[in-house]
């Protein structure tokens, strides 16, 4: 069997999910609908929301179900823009941190495009933490009159690291101005409460936690005010109309409960699990780089499950491939487009230039990770990584060929 170090992309579904699962798709009901099927399928869904309003430190009303992460993010921004903006039209700047997820970042150059909006990207430090002091200049001097809305993930999905939210929700919450936070990555990884967060709004997704794929949620506070992105039957508060995965969503919750309980003691392990992994690349291959904050220096700044580093020389792709063969599942973190390879935008964003970003490899560990996945690891790094380098970067294209570039 392979070694899956890509859990940050998506982690197995859990025993308790699939439990849940299984024991729901089998029946029928709309939980739109009155009669008894339709009746016993919202009573599933009304108790998976109290399930998972609980895990998150949420009321139970401020859960918007969604089909995963990216609905849940683009419901937020565009709404709470189109919200903030109808409401005063000088409300046209988002303030977005420069290393969010595609489902943000493409979001907010989208409303930029077609909405009038004004997109101000908050650089980053070597770590990818987000710069406050730009962040505070922006709303004193920029003007924060003119502010629709701040977007900040809560961790970063590439480089692991852990943003300061509750200092932008402090700077932001004196004007006035909504927060939303991609908190995909963080959900069930690290300690959180929506509601001690002072956030607007924050999105979570079910694949990353042991749910399935296809569901997530976007805890919106009772008293935001949320323009829908899409019309129908009114389902969740108006604002996510549609109907409701009855399965999926008792999966997401049995799943979300299975991670909470156990937060702290799975967190430590695979933390551990974690630092194994940095010090076998950091003795295997000592050129290779640790981005992110470093968790020797600051153990509560990065995701436990996260080690990324990027290898001088070597292109991302042929490590990858490389380890691929030799049973070992890991990501670019990059993004690609007809098959050639482009840096990463939150290495660029951390002052990487694009030689060094194209070295990147996220290894990601999850509920199922091993100290015997650590082992093969260990085992198989030191021979992929000679010959990525020996293939070199010329041209910007890897010479490494696989089953899927053979013809």
């Amino acid at each position: 069997m392979p070694v899956y170090l890509d859990h940050a992309a998506t982690t197995p579904i859990s025993a308790p999910a699939l439990a849940a699962l299984t024991n729901i798709i089998s029946r029928s009901g709309n939980p739109s609908s009155l009669h008894g099927a339709g009746r016993r399928a919202r009573a599933t869904v009304e108790q998976s929301r109290e399930i998972l309003a609980k895990a998150a430190g949420a009321h139970p009303t401020e859960v918007i179900f969604t089909s995963g992460g990216t609905e849940a993010d683009n419901l937020a921004v565009k709404g709470l823009f189109w919200s903030r903006r109808d409401a005063d039209p000088r409300r046209t700047r988002i303030l977005v941190s420069a290393v969010e997820h595609a489902a943000v970042q493409d979001t907010v150059e989208w409303l930029a495009t077609s909405e009038g909006a004004e997109a101000v990207w908050l650089p980053v430090d070597e770590t990818g933490t987000l710069d406050l002091e730009a962040l505070k200049r922006e709303l004193d001097d920029g003007g924060a009159d003119s502010v629709a809305l701040v977007t900040c993930m809560w961790a970063n999905n590439e480089v692991g690291t852990i943003q300061p939210i509750a200092d932008v929700v402090a700077l932001a919450a004196p004007h006035g101005i909504p927060v939303h936070s991609d908190a995909v990555q963080a959900f069930g990884s690290v300690p959180l409460n929506f509601k001690a967060s002072g956030l607007a709004a924050m999105s979570i997704s079910g694949h990353k936690i042991g749910g399935p794929v296809g569901v997530g949620a976007l805890l919106l506070g009772r008293a935001v005010t949320l323009t829908p992105v899409q019309h129908g039957g009114g389902q969740e508060r108006s604002v996510r109309s549609g109907t409701l995965d009855t399965a999926g969503i008792a999966a997401f919750a049995a799943a979300a409960q299975d991670v909470t309980e156990n937060l702290a003691a799975e967190s430590a392990r695979i933390a551990g699990l974690r630092d194994a992994i940095i010090a076998a690349v950091r003795s295997a291959v000592p050129e290779a780089v640790l981005r992110g904050t470093d968790p020797a220096v600051n153990p509560s700044g990065r995701l436990p499950g996260n080690a990324h580093f990027t290898f001088p020389g070597c292109e991302g792709d042929s490590l990858l491939f490389l380890l691929d063969m030799a049973g070992i599942e890991s990501s670019t973190g990059s993004a690609c487009t007809a098959g050639v390879p482009r840096p990463s935008h939150v290495l660029l964003a951390m002052g990487l230039d694009e030689d060094t970003a194209r070295g990147a490899q996220r290894f990601s560990l999850g509920h199922t990770s091993t100290p015997a996945d650590v082992d093969a690891f260990v085992a198989a790094l030191p021979q992929a990584h000679a010959r990525a380098k020996q293939a070199g970067m010329a041209g910007h294209q890897s010479s490494i060929q696989t089953a899927s570039t053979i013809r």
